[in-house]
């Protein structure tokens, strides 16, 4: 080509390095877009886990600021964990089976879900940490199960800062990548409640 009668430099192709040339020898994997993209993400997903894998916080975990779930209450929370389908053929996956957390939110417990959560209360699953659990952390928590519907309940619950948690995972059909993720939320027990306290875990 030329510009008003001079032969423009011929470009060069600039040699792709780190991340790009991975993405750009991956989308050139032979076959439909739809097969390269699945690639793609495939070959992403450890990418994603490992930046989300990590360690608890540089903060000691202090037993004596936990010590009052080990209290006995009156209060009881009751609740109900389930995710929205946007892919399946159901509406409502219910988180039943799966084991539901109390923990007391002490400064290491927030700046644990700080670092897993950041500003949300969601993590897809493909982004779900598995973080190094402390059996000092664990032994100041209080767990159950979820039954068929995704509800669950704790009773004699001692005044206090809490979060709940739990997660539910599954596969879509004809899918390779797990849906659904990890949620919580954080109630307050005061101690004067006269009715259950409902507790709705739904990524939201």
């Amino acid at each position: 080509m030329t510009a008003r009668g001079r032969k423009l430099p011929k470009a060069r192709a600039l040699p792709l390095r780190g991340e790009a040339a991975t993405l750009a020898a991956l989308f050139a994997v032979p076959g439909p877009f739809s097969m390269r993209l699945v690639v793609v993400c495939a070959a992403l997903a450890p990418l994603a886990l490992s930046a989300c894998n990590s360690a608890a916080p540089d903060l000691r975990f202090d037993p004596a600021e936990a010590a009052f779930i080990r209290q006995e209450g009156k209060a009881t929370i009751e609740g109900q964990a389930f995710l929205r389908d946007r892919q399946g053929h159901l509406n409502v996956r219910y988180a039943a089976g799966e084991v539901v957390r109390l923990i007391p939110a002490t400064a290491y417990a927030q700046a644990r879900f700080a670092q897993f959560y950041g500003t949300r209360k969601f993590i897809p699953a493909l982004f779900m940490p598995t973080p190094t659990q402390e059996a000092e952390y664990a032994a100041y928590t209080r767990t159950t199960k979820a039954g068929a519907t995704g509800r669950f309940a704790f009773d004699k619950v001692a005044p206090g800062r809490y979060l709940v948690t739990t997660q539910l995972t599954w596969v879509p059909k004809g899918g390779l990548l797990s849906d659904g993720g990890a949620m919580y939320d954080e109630i307050v027990v005061t101690g004067k409640e006269t009715d259950p306290i409902e507790v709705v875990l739904s990524g939201n």
